[in-house]
Formats: structure tokens, C-alpha cells, sequence
């Protein structure tokens, strides 16, 4: 790839600063552009910097900049686009600027890349909820969790889309730009629709990364509500698998140009939203202080990835199993909440509307 570093837009959040620290780690250049307005992204920044100096340069803007997107696009060798607004309910109570981050910024992405000569690849991550609530699937209680009756591997991406919440609709949206601008103008884009991702630099929210959500807040003795009855079913995927996958399809970016793959941990993979709190709880030794609210809209009773296509495309597998990934994952918080509450930060700090530029 031409270009003189890796564009990771989004890049200070919590897959981004685990793919800019991997690709960091081998070597490359990386740009990271983030508005660092989520909670936990400033931290994740800082130590990215830290981590590598002059290996990773972090941009303090908005992708929603065009003019700033132009500039970062133009000497990029590859762009992740990670860039978004990401909860369901942050969407339904302000659809405007949902629609202007993930649609509209998605776009400046896309232009910008189309202006040059030599279009650098793009990857955008979307998500599951452009399936909608896959009501026109049969589902049944088995014991404690729901199952898809006819859907033994899950969904694929031949679903029916019903793009479901501002938010389905905007990362749905965009992620149709992505295909059409790379048959259209040979911007070579692909997208994942992406399950349940969970690992460490996850500062997870009621409304985003509910494992890590959860698990912080067991291990601060808080309580916990479960949206639904509990039995609905997700596969969950370690981040590093996540990782992998992503530099694959980046390096065969010829072959998947212009395709979905639906990405997650598939049917071995799964867990109950209960089983999930329970589990966490018992590696904690805690009893866990659970209660239930109303379903949300778009709340798929069961959603299970069948990546058989994203295997074969990208020779590619999920190693990391749950019990594994979990540990992992308390693992980190720990780490993170006995730094919070230490005397001094380590990392460096990150001023607010400051870019820090550690590489040239």
C-alpha cells in the first residue's frame, strides 16, 4: 500500500487503540483521529502515546471535518474507519447528530479517499442492528436461553436487512456507501458487521460494552440491570481475535473489496445476558445485585454470528474462548480500576482540543 502511515479515524477508542497498538508493535506509522469525547478514550490515547512515542501520532478532531479528513486521507496508506456514534439509545434521543457522525462522516471518509489518484483501502466496522430485531425468525426458549430454530450457524449475511433505531439506520447507510463507492469508484472498502466485541482498553457503558460494563461493576460492588428477561443469547468475540481478522482483510483487500462479512465469535461462542453477569460474579467471588428493566427496541432475543464466509475469505478463526476472554477481561479491569485510584497517572495527559503530535 502506498502511503506513509495507517489512518485509524475513532482510533483512541476501544478497538482502535488495540489495532494501533498492535500495528504499532509491528513496526508501522500509525495516525489516530479522535474527537475523545467518549469516557475512557483520553486514557487510552495517553497510553498509546506512552506506549510508543513517536510510533503513533494522535489527531484531537472530528470526523465529521471534511477538510481535516482530506488532509489525513491524502498521505494514507490504508484507513480504518471506526469513527461513530455506537449506542442504540444515544440514537433515539439524538438522531440528527447520530446521522451526521456515522452517515456523514463516513462519507467525508469515502470522498476523501476518492479524490486520490491511488485510493487507499478502507475497513468500516458496522454492526449487527442493520439486521433489525430479526423478528421474521423463529425462536424458541431452550431451558435458560433463547435459540434460533432455523439458523443452526447463526446469521449470515444473506439476512434480510431492516435496519432498525437511528442507529441501524445510519451504520446500515454507510456501510452501503462503503460497497457502492467500491464498485462505483474503486474505493476499495469492505465491511464488517460486527457482533458482541469485549476486551481490554473497554470502558464499557449501560449502553455500549456491557460485558466490560458489567464486569466493573461487579467489581465495584454496584448493581446491575439486565434490559430483557436475561436469555437473550449473544456471541462474543475476543478484541485480538477481532485484530486478526480486521489486517487480514486489510492484506487481501483485492478479494473481499466491496463485500459484508459479518464478524463475531459464532456459535461456539455464546453466552445468556444472565450467564454473562453470573459468570463474571463468580470469578469475582460476589454476589451479584441484578435487576431487570423493559426490552429495548431492536433487542434481538438471540443474535449469533455465522462467519463462515468471513473464515473462508480472510483464513481466519476466533481462538480466544469465553472463559478465557472473560478472565482477560477482569484481568484488565482490575489493572484499570487499582490505576484509577492510584496517587499519580502514569500515562501522559491528553489536553482537550489539543492534538498531540509524537511523530512528524
Amino acid at each position: 500500500m502506498a502511503g506513509s502511515y495507517i489512518l485509524i479515524t475513532g482510533g483512541a477508542g476501544f478497538v482502535g487503540s488495540n489495532l494501533a497498538d498492535a500495528l504499532a508493535r509491528d513496526g508501522e506509522r500509525v495516525v489516530v483521529l479522535d474527537n475523545l469525547s467518549r469516557p475512557g478514550v483520553s486514557r487510552n490515547a495517553e497510553w498509546l502515546v506512552a506506549r510508543h512515542g513517536t510510533g503513533v501520532r494522535v489527531e484531537h478532531g472530528d470526523v465529521r471535518d471534511a477538510a481535516l479528513v482530506d488532509r489525513l486521507v491524502a498521505d494514507a496508506a490504508g484507513v480504518y474507519h471506526f469513527a461513530a456514534q455506537v449506542a442504540v439509545t444515544t440514537s433515539l434521543n439524538d438522531p440528527l447528530d447520530d446521522l451526521r457522525t456515522n452517515l456523514l462522516g463516513t462519507f467525508a471518509v469515502l470522498e476523501a479517499a476518492r479524490q486520490r489518484s491511488d485510493p487507499p483501502p478502507v475497513l468500516f466496522t458496522s454492526t449487527n442492528k442493520v439486521y433489525g430485531g430479526l423478528d421474521h425468525l423463529r425462536v424458541e426458549l431452550d431451558g435458560d436461553r433463547y435459540r434460533l430454530v432455523e439458523r443452526p450457524y447463526g446469521v449470515s449475511e444473506e439476512e434480510p436487512l431492516d435496519f432498525h433505531s437511528p442507529y441501524g439506520c445510519s451504520k446500515g447507510a454507510a456501510g452501503q456507501y462503503v460497497r457502492d463507492y467500491a464498485r462505483v469508484y474503486g474505493v476499495p472498502g469492505v465491511v464488517f458487521r460486527m457482533s458482541c466485541i469485549y476486551g481490554r482498553r473497554q470502558w464499557g457503558t449501560e449502553d455500549q460494552g456491557w460485558l466490560a460494563h458489567f464486569g466493573r461493576a461487579l467489581l465495584r460492588g454496584e448493581p446491575v440491570t439486565i434490559f430483557g428477561d436475561g436469555h437473550q443469547v449473544r456471541d462474543i468475540l475476543w478484541i485480538d481475535d477481532l485484530i486478526a481478522a480486521m489486517r487480514s482483510a486489510m492484506a487481501r483487500i483485492d478479494v473481499v473489496a466491496g463485500r459484508f462479512l459479518n464478524i463475531g465469535g459464532g456459535p461456539g461462542s455464546t453466552v445468556t445476558v444472565r450467564e454473562a453477569v453470573d459468570r463474571l460474579a463468580a470469578a469475582l467471588d460476589v454476589e451479584p445485585d441484578v435487576s431487570y428493566g423493559d426490552w429495548r427496541p431492536g433487542d434481538q432475543r438471540v443474535y449469533v454470528t455465522d462467519a463462515r464466509e468471513a473464515q473462508r475469505l480472510l483464513d481466519w478463526q476466533p481462538r480466544v474462548r469465553v472463559d478465557q476472554g472473560l478472565d482477560r477481561l477482569l484481568e484488565w479491569l482490575r489493572e484499570a480500576e487499582s490505576l484509577a485510584r492510584g496517587p499519580a497517572r502514569r500515562a501522559r495527559r491528553v489536553a482537550p482540543g489539543a492534538a498531540l503530535r509524537a511523530a512528524s
